[in-house]
This record gives C-alpha cells, structure tokens and sequence, in this order.
C-alpha cells in the first residue's frame, strides 16, 4: 500500500503542474498530495464528506480510478499520519503547524471512516477526535431556570414553547420579502467587514432559496474567493435571521474565511491541503465558531438592533412595536443554546429515542415541534458537529477577546485565526 501511495503520489505532483507555489519542503508537499488523495477517495464513500474542493482535478480524477475501500484508505491514512508524525519540525513554528493541521485532519479522517462502518464512539470522544474539542456538559435544572426568566417576559396560558413560537411568528419573513431582506442584510455585514479585513479582489457570492434541508443555511465555497449560499425555506424565517445568516454564511463568516484560507495558506505558502475542506476535521470548529462570534463582532452593541428596526424591518414590511420584547427574547433564548447539545448527546449515545431527543429540544431550547424533528435529522447527517456553532463561539470569543481588547485589537486576532492553520488547541492556551 505504501509504495502504491508514493507512486501515485509522484504521478499526482506531476498532474498538478498547474496548483498554487509548491510547499517549502518538497518531501511534505508530496506528503499533501497523498492527504488529498485519500480524502477525495473518502468523498466517494460519504458525500458529506469533502465540503469544498478547488485543487487539481487530476486528484479527483485519481481518487475516482483507484476506487479505494473504506479499508484501504484507513489502513493508508494511518500509514501517512506516522510519516508525518516522524517529521522534525525543528524552530521553524509554520512546519510545525502544518503538520499537526494534517494529523488532526488525519485523525478526524480514521474517526469519519469508523462512523461509516458503524463503529461509534461516545459522543465526547467522537467530537474531540473529529473537532479537537469537548462541550460542556448542562443539565435540565441549567435550562430551567432561563425558561422561568422566559416565562416572566412572556406570561401566559399553554406551554412555554407555543407562547414563544407564537410571538416570534410576528416577526416572520415573507417569502416574498426574503430576497430584499437577505440582500440588504448581507450588503451591511459585507461593509462592516470590509472595514477592518482586506478581501481578495473579485470576491462576490450568489444566493439560492431552497427546501427541504436539515439545515437553514448553508455556504458551499466555490474556490477563486466565490460562494454559493443557500437559505433553506422549510420553516418560518424570523428577521434577526437575516443579519445571522448574512454574517455566518458571509462576511466575516466562512465566505470570508474559506477566501482567507485561499489566499494565504493555498496561495501564498502553497499549503495544498487547504485547497480541500473536510467538514468532519477539526477545521470546522473555527469555521462555525468564528461564523457565530462573527455576528458579534460585526454588530456590537445596539448597532445591531438598530440596523434592523431601521433597515430590515421596513423592507420585511414588519411592524417593530413588539420589537423590544422579540430581542429581550432572541438574547433569553440564546442562552438555551446549549440544550441542542445535550439532545444530540443524549440521542447519539442511546440514552434518548428520537422523540425523546425533539421534545427535549421544544422543552429546553423551545424549538417548534416540526423544528426539532428537523434537528433530529441534523443529528443523523452530522452527528457531534452541533457543538462547533455553540462551543466553536465561546472559543473563539475567548481566544479574540483575551486581555479585555478593543474592538480594533479583536478584528485583528479575528483575521489572524481566519487566516492561519491554527487549531482549537490555540484558542483553548490562549484562554
């Protein structure tokens, strides 16, 4: 298998005659080719798999004659991951890096590959292989006591969770709205960001309306700084979402980040792995935290708040007399944030049935009912990928805010993380 894999990988340097500046050191560059290789050769088997890929297609093309078994690309990746492992990175911090990126990703990738043979590990152990990094842990008394605040803001007869979703449906998008919204909200977060971080010239992305997703937005990165985003439309859209998608999706979220990433790791060192996102690795942490955290940071304060009643409401056709108390209510309810964790732990390790897992979800993070068996379903696709939204922000926040900085110093740490190889670990030292 090894000589197999050399071999190939010479080929494979050879075809990509036309990739981005070859890595410093010639021996690790080919060491990438093989890393490609073998995820692509994944994709096959999982389509969940490879995110965005803009390398070579002479990889892909390689990938889809070899036809590798899920067997053979473990046996293969453990084969590369020692390789790597043996490398002395000396003083030289970026070599450094590089490698413990491609061994995290490599480690992420046998944990895919048991996944799809059915062999599970308990959902902590499942997250720290794939996503460097464990949630804490919350129990029902946690959540309680902010639906008693909830409660207070919103008294009434029936459940907790009808009230709020009655209240919120107020604020609901109409379809016919969304793309104006969308379009506006998406054009501020994109100035904000601007403001701070120099993007690749060129940049734009598209916007697509869509059904029947388990999520309710996505970015599929398209290489060369382009995006397809897509908005799923299967639910009630309430108008905070706007700015949220804009900025996740976008700017300063993972438009910005995979643009970034492309710039100065694929372009700039010749870092071709990055050329590929494999949305199981610990890459996806950073990705989704910093997309979360990013709405934050591009709308401190009350800007947000502001912005919204004075620009999107209008354009929603939205009446804002109510809009205090909806905020008052978006900032509660964010704070239940957590509880999607525990029913993706708790449905994941065989200790909650499905509906056991969507009626903790209408319970504790007030989730419509016809939602969380969506979220179920999110559960089955992504498995332990929930804590990166939730515990990817609080990282990330930690790691951009450290020292109590100023909103100057935090755009800068923000565009540092967006565009290094650094790993959770970093964000968890620098705490």
């Amino acid at each position: 298998m090894k000589i197999r894999l050399l071999a190939l990988s010479a080929v494979l340097t050879l075809a990509a005659c036309n990739s981005p500046p070859p890595a410093p050191s010639q021996d690790l560059g080919e060491l990438a080719n093989e890393y490609l290789f073998l995820e692509l050769s994944m994709g096959l088997h999982d389509e969940a798999h490879v995110d965005a890929y803009f390398g070579p297609e002479a990889f892909r093309d390689a990938a889809e004659s070899e036809a590798m078994s899920l067997d053979d690309i473990r046996l293969a990746a453990g084969d590369l991951k020692g390789r790597l492992a043996a490398i002395d990175a000396g003083d030289d911090t970026m070599l450094a890096l590089r490698i413990e990126g491609l061994i995290g990703r490599l480690v992420a990738l046998d944990t895919r590959i048991a996944i799809n043979k059915d062999e599970f590990l308990d959902f902590d152990e499942e997250s720290l292989a794939l996503f460097g990094s464990q949630a804490p842990e919350y129990d029902a008394a946690h959540f309680r006591a902010i639906l008693d605040d909830i409660d207070a803001l919103l008294p009434g007869d029936g459940p907790l969770s009808k009230r709020v979703e009655a209240f919120n449906d107020q604020f609901a998008i109409p379809l016919d709205k969304l793309p104006a919204v969308f379009e506006a909200a998406m054009a501020e977060c994109r100035r904000r960001t601007l403001d701070y971080i120099d993007l690749p010239d060129g940049e734009s992305f598209t916007i697509e309306y869509v059904n029947d997703k388990p999520w309710s937005g996505y970015n599929w990165y398209q290489g060369d700084a382009q995006s397809l985003i897509q908005v799923n439309t299967d639910f009630p859209i309430y108008i905070s979402r706007a700015v949220d998608l804009g900025c996740h999706e976008g700017y300063p979220g993972h438009h910005t980040f995979n643009a970034l990433l492309e710039e100065n790791l694929v372009g700039g060192e010749g870092w071709i792995e990055y050329s590929l996102y494999p949305l199981f690795s610990p890459q996806s942490l950073i990705a989704e935290g910093s997309g979360n955290y990013g709405i934050d940071l591009a709308f401190p304060g009350d800007e947000r708040v502001t912005f919204e009643k004075e620009v999107l409401f209008p354009l929603a056709g939205l009446d804002a007399a109510n809009a205090d108390t909806y905020y008052a209510l978006a900032e509660l309810l964010a704070r239940l944030n957590f509880a999607g964790n525990e029913a993706a732990r708790g449905y994941l390790n065989g200790e909650m049935t499905r509906e056991e897992a969507a009626q903790w979800l209408q319970d504790f993070a007030m989730a419509r009912a016809d939602r969380s068996l969506q979220r179920t379903r999110f559960f089955d696709a992504y498995r332990s990928y929930v804590i990166n939204y939730n515990h990817g922000k609080a990282m990330v926040a930690d790691y951009v805010e450290a020292g109590d900085a100023d909103i100057d110093q935090r755009w800068t740490r923000f565009e540092k993380l967006l565009s290094s190889p650094l790993q959770p670990r970093h964000l968890q030292e620098r705490k």
